[in-house]
């Protein structure tokens, strides 16, 4: 294989999970590259973050040898509802037929398994190293896998004045691999089979996100109550972390010999867990694209590129942005209609086993 460094391979700029699987993926692919990340060795392991992947995910992921190591927990049904009005629909693995609709795993036993299958192969990793677009690699694509969407030309936002308190609860009864997604009038609420416990995304007002994360033990557990419903009975849960939602993404993911994929290219809400299947499906597609070039970083490559992400990452995007303004609303003609909306669904398989596929498997869902 041709050295990264003498202007023929591929220079990654991150080594987070998703440089790390881009970097396994062009491997497989027999494409060369090299990791450059600003941090020591092994960093990403420590992120406390919890992730819900998709089937497609875990496809890819068995596809870079490294799915088998993580430590996850299906999930086999998804139960959707609004508070405060009718309509309410039910998602189920078996009626899409995959073994599960998605998994939820500890994103540092993500990284974990990235690293220790990269590690396995040939391919360098550059630590404590940090490149700007001021001393860039001298390779024929730059690829920048890390970091928050930068304050450039082209950047579209949009603030939800929204943060999410994260956590682990306690069920009363075992939660049988069942998700829950409820959305209110203060933003939606998830919880997520994670072991024997329940991984809760609770999203409030900005201005009362620290309020919230510090009550005492019983009256979050009431306030969690409270908006979730008696569907699920809650009776201990764990320290809670407070995290910024917003949108911020690239209009363009590609430039002059450059590509920015995962969080360097958009970030979004975590309703609906759409972040990192998105960015895997940017991996999938950039190295299956690059498989079929002499010049990975010519127009015409990044062009094709760019072109058949055109659809998933802009209907990924919207999808997310969407349900966050029309189910995070208190306006009673937009009540009323998304519970007709999710009647809708329930009553009609088709439209909700569109909606289905679409989040396990992106545009090729369709």
């Amino acid at each position: 294989m041709p050295a990264v460094t003498d202007g023929r391979g591929v220079a990654i700029v991150g080594g987070g999970p998703a440089g790390m699987a881009l970097a396994l993926a062009l491997h497989r692919q027999g494409i060369a590259s090299e990791v450059f990340d600003a941090r020591e060795r092994g960093a990403a392991k420590n992120d406390k973050r919890i992730l819900a992947l998709s089937h497609g995910s875990r496809q890819t992921l068995e596809w870079l040898g490294a799915w088998h190591h993580i430590p996850h927990t299906p999930i086999d049904d998804i139960h959707v509802s609004h508070q405060g009005g009718l309509g309410r629909t039910r998602i189920g693995a078996a009626e899409e037929g995959v073994p599960a609709l998605g998994y939820v795993l500890d994103a540092g036993a993500l990284a974990a398994a990235l690293d220790d299958a990269l590690a396995k192969t040939s391919i360098a990793v550059h630590n404590r190293t940090t490149i700007t677009p001021d001393n860039k690699p001298n390779a024929a694509l730059v690829v920048w896998a890390e970091g928050a969407v930068d304050e450039l030309a082209g950047i579209r936002t949009r603030d939800y004045g929204q943060h999410a308190v994260i956590c682990t609860a306690t069920p009363q009864a075992p939660h049988r691999n069942m998700a829950w997604e409820r959305f209110t009038p203060q933003g939606p609420v998830a919880a997520l089979p994670y072991g024997e416990e329940l991984a809760i995304v609770l999203t409030c007002a900005a201005g009362e996100s620290t309020r919230v994360a510090t009550l005492p033990d019983a009256e979050f557990l009431a306030l969690l109550q409270g908006r979730f419903g008696p569907r699920v009975s809650f009776t201990a849960v764990t320290a809670r972390h407070v995290y910024p939602l917003g949108l911020r993404y690239r209009e363009h993911a590609v430039g002059e010999r450059e590509v920015w994929i995962g969080n360097a290219a958009q970030t979004l809400h975590p309703v609906a867990g759409q972040g990192f299947n998105l960015a895997l499906r940017d991996v999938f597609e950039l190295a299956r694209t690059l498989a079929e070039a002499d010049d990975p970083g010519a127009s015409e490559v990044l062009a094709r590129y760019a072109a058949a992400r055109r659809t998933d990452r802009r209907g990924t995007i919207g999808f997310t942005d969407t349900l966050v303004r029309i189910f995070s609303n208190e306006n009673p003609v937009i009540h009323h209609a998304r519970g007709a909306g999710l009647l809708a669904m329930d009553l009609l398989p088709p439209l909700r086993s569109f909606i289905a596929r679409r989040m396990l498997f992106g545009a090729r869902g369709w």
